[in-house]
């Protein structure tokens, strides 16, 4: 049965054991604003995107040229998925299964998704913490290796949840870092502890000093997109009113 998700690849690439990082529209863009800072820092090109009849009809424009709102960039070394719209409800399951399988296709060694925690004391917390969670004994170790605190108990939700569900069952290494984060509204600064962290698990670095620098133009080009995340977030029964989406990087 073919999935209504799919992933179309702009041509042939090459990949030596990527790491995969996962960040779409969620608590705070936490995830978003983040993958979208990895893609400009490392100056990465589109390498795929998804398609699916559920999608939104909507097309982005950046530089005068057409592009899809749900993009995968990319290296030989490093896969980064983010997206400019919230993806519909009937699709988080089907591209949660698609994208497992194509990184285990591309010999993705580690998977990364950043999202965020929401907090109600938010604007008093200067340093947002960072939480994990593993698939696997071997990705909890990896966490724990790498300084960051383990989420030992609860639950996760959202698409980075089927994400680990889905790689857990074909045993591909894969870990959730969340931030402190604001609910309602973008926070780049939960972005950016969530970087620090990936630099740690990944052994990457990042700079995050553009990003906390850029922070309040961030928010105001971001907050048509968070207004849509929210309504997916508040109520995952009902349908979330599409405008055309803001770049936020």
């Amino acid at each position: 049965m073919a999935e209504i998700v799919e992933i179309i690849e702009d041509e042939e690439h090459r990949f030596r054991s990527p790491v995969a990082i996962e960040g779409l529209p969620d608590i705070g863009l936490v995830g978003t604003i983040a993958a979208s800072h990895i893609v400009e820092q490392f100056n990465l090109k589109e390498i795929a995107h998804l398609e699916s009849e559920e999608f939104p009809p909507i097309m982005v424009l950046h530089k005068g040229v057409l592009r899809d709102p749900v993009r995968i960039y990319g290296n030989e070394n490093l896969l980064v998925l983010t997206s400019e719209i919230p993806l519909p409800i009937a699709t988080i399951q089907p591209a949660a299964r698609v994208l497992s399988k194509w990184f285990q296709e591309k010999g993705v060694r580690l998977e990364i998704s950043l999202s965020g925690i929401p907090v109600q004391d938010r604007v008093n917390i200067q340093t947002p913490k960072v939480y994990s969670v593993a698939n696997s004994s071997e990705s909890r170790d990896l966490l724990k290796k790498s300084g960051v605190e383990v989420m030992e108990e609860g639950f996760v939700a959202g698409i980075y949840a089927l994400i680990l569900k889905e790689l857990t069952k074909i045993r591909l290494p894969a870990v959730a870092l969340l931030s402190q984060a604001f609910l309602k509204y973008p926070d780049p600064g939960a972005s950016a502890s969530v970087i620090q962290s990936l630099n740690k698990v990944a052994g990457i670095s990042i700079d995050v000093k553009t990003l906390l620098e850029k922070g309040d133009e961030i928010r105001v080009k971001a907050r048509d997109l968070m207004k849509q995340a929210q309504g997916t977030i508040s109520d995952m029964q009902k349908p979330v009113e599409q405008t055309i989406p803001i770049m936020y990087r």
